[in-house]
């Protein structure tokens, strides 16, 4: 898989922020991804991102076909 064109940025946060001080470049990470997804900026590749989004309550935002391509995959994986 081809990795993305990406921009480093380096941004300021505050220290009282409730997060491991080992999680928190990983956290923010998470945070925007989730973040730009829910508004329809950006897709998520990756196959725990399903769970992921579950755990945060937000909703998915895929079709009929591209979920249709999730479904056969899945039952290719479960040999169903």
């Amino acid at each position: 898989m081809a990795k993305a064109n990406v921009i480093q940025i380096t941004i300021e946060v505050p220290e009282n922020l409730r997060v491991p001080p080992g999680e928190l470049e990983e956290r923010l990470r998470i945070e925007l991804a989730l973040r730009l997804y829910e508004k329809g900026i950006t897709s998520l590749s990756e196959w725990n991102s399903l769970e992921l989004l579950t755990r945060e309550g937000i909703p998915t935002h895929y079709g009929e076909e591209e979920l249709r391509g999730y479904l056969q995959v899945i039952r290719k994986f479960m040999d169903i």
